[in-house]
């Protein structure tokens, strides 16, 4: 994401300044949801879904001012196959992933997805890296068992802010 901010800013000031009010909303409600997970292993309704159609419009609205209609489909497209891949996920272990994560997951598919296909995949590849790193040193430091909850909703916004941050 970081190579469309900067393309933005050259050639489509009114994009950029959209992308730029869409990422400090991925950080707030990221910073908010990681935290609240954290402490609660809860993802609140009351702060994922209206972050929905806030993330839509101004990422829609920062595709169209760029002239970069393939970036709505890509972001559509993204946010319904993470929220399809976790769904899938949820419905074969429900123990294991919660349907919060589930609703997370569509929703960080919309970032990735307007980014590109290679942020879309390496997004959760990398949260769920740091997730099992996570969870190993827990349980090599004997603070977890194999059998232990762990909230993933940080790690798959890690995961995210990581792949939009650092992938071209």
């Amino acid at each position: 994401m970081t190579a469309v901010l900067a393309g933005y800013l050259e050639k489509e000031p009114a994009a950029f300044v959209l992308l730029v009010v869409a990422l400090a909303a991925f950080v707030v409600f990221g910073l908010r949801l990681g935290l609240t997970d954290w402490r609660t292993h809860r993802l609140p309704d009351r702060i994922v879904l209206p972050s929905y159609p806030a993330s839509i419009l101004v990422l829609g609205a920062a595709a169209v001012a760029a002239g970069e209609w393939h970036r709505v489909l890509g972001m559509l497209g993204g946010g319904v196959i993470l929220w399809a891949a976790f769904a899938a996920l949820h419905l074969l272990r429900p123990s294991g992933l919660g349907f919060g994560d589930v609703k997370l997951a569509g929703l960080l598919g919309l970032y990735l997805g307007f980014a590109g296909w290679a942020e879309l995949w390496w997004g959760p590849v990398f949260g769920i890296v740091l997730g099992g790193l996570w969870s190993s040193f827990l349980v090599t430091a004997r603070r977890a068992t194999l059998r232990s909850s762990v909230a993933f909703g940080p790690f798959l916004i890690a995961g995210a802010a990581l792949a939009l941050a650092v992938l071209p």
